[in-house]
């Protein structure tokens, strides 16, 4: 904050906020190509142009660009209040500003270039809503110059109310996001170690198949100078001590042998736990990547479009005391949740009808019964529908099976 009050305006003109219905008739021809410039648009627009439709890096390298004195310590919040204020404005950071935005968004801005009417804009908005990809979508709609007042503001308050929707759900999983942080950086320091000693393990075959050749090698050279003995007596002697030196490299080979075989095994065993943990571990990086990008929407006004889809998903078993945020978590997705403890409360019985009710099934497989996990995976053959067994019940595992349509098991 102490940056934002210290910090001197590093723009020239003043700020003109213009109204819509205020700006400079045009032509005709001039309607239906030219797009709108921030400083064209209602001031009500700009925070959340800037704060949707650029990045942060983005906006810190426009304003290093007109001289902004602190731009490299600012803080987020303060740097967004300045682009916000440089939107309306008709100077060198306002066409800076309007650049980075034709640039980051040129690919979408092509396809709304063949666009006519109010209609058709509105219709490849909902589709981009679907995609995921509301950044673009958002700065070329309301750069359009067939966008009117009411489509504007139509847009413009869903992508207010989609703030709301995922800020709400979030917070509760901030500490869920840093548990899971944890256990990664455990995971892979844990696979670190593993891979040292796979080496080291890797290093001692290396050296034992050494020794053992040179065994070899020297037991071949005993054997060729035994058949080189001229007398019987000196042939005796020497009999013996190649034997002992035969019995000795021998039983010395067996135990190289031995030890050879006590690592390869333990190799194996290692490669396995490292396949393991390396599964685990990316599992759980992808429920980690889930809940940043969660997170991140909620730190900025632009987030994953819902789905327009409707399902109603059946969860049987899980932890009661999370049902409301998992029925929260799915009404964001346009899904209807169906839930049945698993039998701690819920009759079985009552399980044939819900699973006709829905369109797909899951169920957390650390907190369920055998019985019901095996009910539920033969009422859904039965019927043909799919069903996934997930990970834990967990919510990061939730958002994970409702982020993509369930495929048939």
């Amino acid at each position: 904050m102490s940056v934002l009050l210290n910090h001197k305006r590093p723009f020239a003109l003043p700020i003109v906020e213009q109204r819509l219905d205020e700006r400079p008739a045009l032509s005709a021809a001039a309607v239906r190509t030219q797009r709108l410039k921030t400083w064209e648009l209602p001031p009500m627009f700009h925070c959340s142009i800037v704060g949707t439709c650029l990045t942060t890096t983005e906006l810190r390298q426009v304003l290093a660009k007109v001289g902004d004195i602190d731009t490299k310590v600012a803080t987020d919040h303060a740097l967004h209040s300045r682009g916000v204020r440089a939107a309306g404005q008709r100077d060198i950071a306002a066409k800076l500003l309007n650049k980075a935005l034709d640039r980051r968004h040129e690919r979408i801005l092509k396809q709304f270039a063949k666009l006519a009417t109010t209609t058709e804009i509105k219709a490849q908005w909902d589709k981009a809503v679907d995609d995921g990809d509301i950044s673009g979508a958002y700065w070329a709609a309301m750069s359009h110059p067939a966008s009117d007042r009411p489509l504007m503001n139509d847009i413009f308050g869903e992508v207010h109310m989609l703030s709301h929707l995922v800020g709400s759900s979030s917070r509760l999983d901030l500490a869920r996001l840093r548990r899971l942080q944890l256990d990664v950086e455990a995971r892979d320091e844990k696979i670190l170690r593993q891979e040292v000693r796979l080496q080291a393990a890797a290093q001692d075959n290396i050296l034992l198949q050494k020794r053992i050749d040179e065994l070899e090698e020297s037991l071949r050279r005993v054997q060729a100078t035994a058949g080189e003995i001229p007398s019987a007596s000196a042939g005796q002697r020497q009999d013996a001590r190649l034997s002992e030196k035969l019995q000795a490299a021998g039983e010395r080979s067996e135990a190289y042998e031995k030890r050879l075989a006590q690592s390869e095994a333990k190799l194996a065993e290692t490669q396995s736990q490292l396949s393991s943990f390396a599964d685990e571990n990316l599992a759980l990086k992808r429920e980690l990547d889930l809940l940043e990008a969660t997170i991140a929407a909620a730190a900025d006004p632009v987030i994953a479009g819902s789905s327009t889809r409707h399902e109603t998903l059946l969860y049987v078993g899980g932890r009661p005391n999370l049902f409301d945020r998992l029925r929260k978590l799915a009404e964001g997705r346009n899904i209807e949740l169906l839930f049945h403890d698993g039998g701690v409360e819920d009759n079985l019985s009552l399980l044939p009808a819900l699973v006709g009710r829905a369109s797909s099934a899951v169920f957390p497989v650390d907190c369920i019964s055998h019985s019901a996990a095996d009910m539920v995976k033969r009422l859904c053959r039965d019927s043909d529908k799919p069903y996934l067994p997930l990970r834990s019940a967990s919510l990061a595992s939730f958002v994970a099976v409702i982020a993509a349509p369930l495929a048939a098991e």
